[in-house]
C-alpha cells in the first residue's frame, strides 16, 4: 500500500488493476485456470494456522465491539471452516467451464450460421458483511468463469479477508495468472464503498451480500448494474384438497430447519376450505419446532395460541422461529396476497390438483416457484449450479441464483463463407 494514499485514490488504482487483469484471465484456458483454483485450495490448507491466526485479531475486536454470539460464530474460522472453504474451491474447479460454447448455433437463409458464445462479464466487485468465507467462495466463482473481481468485506473481518485474499492472490501468481485477477479493498471506511460504486469505467457488475440496508445503500448510490436481494419473504400456499401430511411436514421444513436464511418460509396462506383440518395439525407441529404463529382472525379461531397478526406481519422478512399466517377465500386470493407482500424470492403450492398447480407456476413471478416442496430448495446447490454467488430477485440479467452462467453473458458469432450483405 502507498503511504498516506487516499481512499479514492486506492480504489481507482485497485480498479484499473483489475481491469487490466480482466483480458488474460478471460483469454486463460479450462486447463489453467482450474489449475489456479487448486492451487488457491492448497494454499489455504497449506497456511491454516496463519489464517487462525489473523481471524483471532477480529474476533477478539467483534467479542470487545459486543458482536452477538451467532456474529462471533460466522465470524469464527477453525480448521472445519477452512477446509470447507478449500473444499469449496475444488469443487468450483472440478464444474464444467461456462465459456466458450457456442450456443443456438442456426444457419440463415443466405447460409450464414449464426449462434451465442458464452464469455465473462469482465470486472466483478462484490460488496459483502460477516462471514470470511465469501470471500473465498466469491474469488473462485470469478475466476472459474473468467471474471476479474474486486472485493470489499465488512470490517468485522478485515484481518481475515486480507489474509484471505492474499493466499488467493499467490495462488493466481504461481498458475501464471494475473493476482490482479483477485483484489480486495483493505480499507472499511464507507467511503471506500462510495468510491467504488463510481468506477463504471472499470466495473461492470456489483453484487452487494448482506442485510437489506446494504443492499438499499448500493443500489441507490451505484453507477453501476447491481444484482439486488432485498429480502426474501416467501410464502407457501396451501390449497384446498392438499394432502395434509405431505403438507405439514413441508411446512415445518420451509419454516423451522434454518429459520434465519432468506427462502425460510415467512407467510402461510391457508385455503378455507381446508384450514380447519389442516391448521391445528400444522400448528401443533409448527409449536413442536418452536414457531409462534401471528394470525389472521381465521388463522386464531382455529389455533388459539396464535397472536393477531398486524398489517406488518404480511410483508415481513423475520429470520426467525415467527411465522405469519393467513386463511384465504381462494387460489387468486392466495396469488394477490404474493403480488402485494412478497419480494419475488421464492413461492410454493401445496396441492393435488395438476390444473392450478401450473397456474401456480406461471402466474406467480418468483425466482423459484414449486410444487409440493420446500421453499428451503431455492439454493444454487440444491438446483444443481454446483455453487452460487447469491440469489438475484431481479430479472436483469439473472434471476434466481447465480452460479458460473450467471457469471457470464454471450455474444453473438457467426460462420460464413464469403456471404456479403446485399
Amino acid at each position: 500500500m502507498i503511504a498516506n494514499e487516499t481512499t479514492e485514490a486506492l480504489v481507482e488504482r485497485i480498479c484499473r488493476a483489475a481491469k487490466g487483469a480482466a483480458a488474460p484471465l478471460a483469454r486463460a484456458g479450462t486447463t489453467v485456470r482450474n489449475d489456479a483454483l487448486r492451487a488457491m485450495a492448497r494454499g489455504l490448507r497449506d497456511r491454516v494456522e496463519f489464517l487462525k491466526e489473523e481471524n483471532a485479531g477480529d474476533v477478539a475486536d467483534g467479542e470487545a465491539h459486543g458482536l452477538s454470539g451467532a456474529m462471533i460464530d460466522r465470524l469464527r474460522l477453525t480448521d472445519k471452516v477452512i477446509a470447507r472453504m478449500a473444499d469449496g474451491i475444488d469443487e468450483v474447479a472440478a464444474l464444467p467451464d461456462p465459456l466458450g460454447g457456442i450456443e443456438r448455433l442456426a444457419p440463415r437463409p443466405n447460409g450464414l450460421l449464426v449462434g451465442r458464445m458464452r464469455i465473462p462479464l469482465g470486472v466483478i466487485a462484490i460488496i459483502y458483511e460477516s462471514r470470511p468465507n465469501v470471500t473465498a467462495d466469491a474469488a473462485a466463482l470469478c475466476v472459474k468463469s473468467g471474471n476479474a473481481v474486486i472485493l470489499r468485506g465488512g470490517s468485522e473481518a478485515i484481518r481475515s479477508n486480507v489474509a484471505i485474499a492474499g493466499i488467493l492472490r499467490e495462488a493466481l501468481a504461481s498458475a501464471g495468472l494475473p493476482e490482479n485477477a483477485v483484489s480486495l479493498v483493505p480499507r472499511t471506511d464507507r467511503a471506500a464503498i462510495d468510491a467504488l460504486l463510481t468506477k463504471e469505467a472499470y466495473i461492470d457488475l456489483v453484487i452487494p451480500r448482506g442485510g437489506e440496508g446494504l443492499i438499499r445503500s448500493v443500489a441507490e448510490k451505484s453507477r453501476i448494474p447491481v444484482i439486488k436481494h432485498y429480502k426474501g419473504v416467501c410464502h407457501i400456499y396451501v390449497d384446498e384438497g392438499a394432502e395434509i401430511p405431505l403438507a405439514v411436514r413441508v411446512c415445518v421444513n420451509a419454516k423451522a430447519q434454518r429459520p434465519g436464511v432468506c427462502n425460510a418460509m415467512e407467510t402461510l396462506l391457508v385455503h378455507e376450505g381446508i384450514a380447519s383440518e389442516f391448521l391445528p395439525e400444522a400448528a401443533k407441529a409448527l409449536s413442536a419446532a418452536g414457531v409462534a404463529i401471528r394470525g389472521c382472525p381465521g388463522t386464531v379461531r382455529l389455533v388459539p395460541a396464535a397472536v393477531p397478526a398486524s398489517a406488518s406481519d404480511w410483508g415481513t422478512e423475520y429470520l426467525d422461529l415467527i411465522l405469519a399466517v393467513r386463511v384465504v377465500p381462494s387460489m387468486d386470493a392466495a396469488m394477490e396476497h404474493i403480488r402485494n407482500h412478497g419480494s419475488l424470492h421464492t413461492e410454493a403450492i401445496i396441492t393435488r390438483d395438476h390444473g392450478r398447480a401450473m397456474r401456480f407456476l406461471r402466474e406467480v413471478d418468483s425466482s423459484l416457484v414449486l410444487v409440493n416442496a420446500s421453499t428451503r430448495f431455492n439454493d444454487g446447490h440444491q438446483l444443481g449450479l454446483g455453487a452460487e454467488i447469491g440469489i438475484s430477485t431481479t430479472k436483469i440479467h439473472a434471476f434466481g441464483p447465480m452460479g458460473l452462467s450467471e457469471l457470464t453473458t454471450t455474444k453473438f458469432v457467426a460462420f460464413g463463407d464469403g456471404q456479403v450483405r446485399r
